[in-house]
């Protein structure tokens, strides 16, 4: 039986309306919590760090630097804190990170506006599409289509991996920027087309001059220059030690971040679509079918996955907090058994590999053609019976 989408709808408009709201007190105390371990990590990791490289430095390092983007800023930048009045101003999407806070709340190769475009905008309501951003099977779509040796092409992912943000995600996202920028003042790039492929280096053209002026040279000069001079009273070896935790802990935190981040919307298993969604239902249907989730349930799991283990509720849900994706997770899950939507949970480690797989042309995505109907659904469930 085709999937029924008006029930589908109203099931999810009553899951928002159970789940979904300003956050409590508990949600915001919650999330100082992340807060604190974030800021504890990055405070004994530079606190040992001049000492010599180590690995407890470096690794204390790289997770506060992910926690930063993926814990603390990704949900406070989808407005996840926007509507309180329990003094937390400062989580406000409207104040956080912004012009002088970016150095405070979140300094990385990504701008905090360029990233909010290409995230919040382009890919949360183009997910799947050619117009998606992250469409990973298209964005590699050079190494799928590459005659390379195979272990070749693996080893060109790893190294990627190990320098994605600068390299690859900083420029993407100002490039989403300024083309929407351009097509606002000139209506000349039709909304939707696809323009990342490009990935823009050169400083004498404009998403270079940004990519440089904007990422490249703020987080470096700060994090690769200002940062070891401080430790410089303690000696050279002192500046030395703290520049090689940095530089690993960055590569690490790349490495890390890839891992989380890149599987949560690819894999044979996991499905794009031709033509642009229809209405509130389909828009509904591919976040569901077009992302995948990891284990979570704890505060231990989830900060390790950025947050990110929850991917399906988080695209259904954007602006929720991160204590109601938790409370949600296992209504949704079973909403999706009770309607015969795909709700797919596996492993990081194993999400990884069909993402690979994916990236070097080993396996293809799902696909719906454009027009077609969904391939999945049948007959409501009754919540019980799903229950058993």
């Amino acid at each position: 039986m085709a999937l029924d989408i008006p029930a589908l709808t109203a099931d999810i408009a009553a899951l928002r309306k159970q789940f979904v709201g300003p956050p409590t007190e508990e949600d915001v105390q919650h999330l100082r919590k992340m807060e604190r371990w974030t800021w504890t990590c990055s405070a004994v990791g530079f606190a040992l760090a001049w000492i010599a490289p180590n690995p407890i430095s470096i690794v204390l390092i790289s997770t506060a630097r992910f926690a930063r983007w993926t814990v603390l800023s990704h949900p406070i930048v989808h407005k996840g804190y926007d509507r309180t009045d329990l003094g937390a101003a400062r989580y406000d999407s409207h104040s956080w990170a912004v012009r002088w806070r970016r150095y405070l709340d979140w300094l990385d190769w990504m701008a905090p506006e360029a990233w909010a475009h290409e995230h919040n905008q382009m890919h949360h309501y183009r997910l799947g599409e050619l117009a998606d951003p992250d469409l990973v099977e298209e964005t590699a779509g050079f190494l799928r289509e590459s005659r390379a040796p195979l272990p070749l092409k693996y080893a060109f992912v790893a190294a990627g991996a190990s320098v994605w943000k600068p390299l690859y995600y900083a420029p993407t996202t100002w490039r989403s920027w300024y083309t929407e920028q351009q097509r606002k003042a000139a209506r000349t790039q039709r909304e939707g087309d696809r323009v990342f492929p490009a990935i823009d280096w050169n400083p004498f053209q404009p998403v270079g001059r940004l990519v440089w002026l904007r990422s490249w040279l703020p987080f470096a000069s700060i994090h690769f220059v200002l940062l070891p001079l401080l430790f410089a009273p303690l000696g050279l070896w002192a500046s030395f030690s703290v520049l090689v935790n940095n530089l690993l802990a960055e590569m690490l935190t790349n490495l890390h971040a890839f891992l989380v981040i890149a599987p949560n919307h690819s894999g044979e298993d996991c499905w794009r679509f031709d033509g642009k969604g229809k209405g509130k239902g389909d828009f509904y249907v591919r976040q569901i079918a077009g992302s995948v989730n990891y284990p979570c349930g704890n505060d231990s799991i989830d900060f390790f996955h950025g947050w990110l283990n929850y991917q399906i509720e988080h695209h259904l849900f954007p602006e929720a907090s991160m204590l109601q994706y938790r409370r949600m997770q296992p209504h949704l899950k079973a909403l999706c058994e009770k309607h015969g939507l795909p709700y797919v949970q596996e492993s990081v480690f194993v999400r990884c590999r069909k993402l690979v797989e994916v990236m070097v042309g080993n396996t293809s995505m799902k696909r719906l053609p454009a027009g077609e109907d969904y391939p999945f659904g049948h007959a409501p469930i009754e919540a019980d019976a799903v229950a058993k």
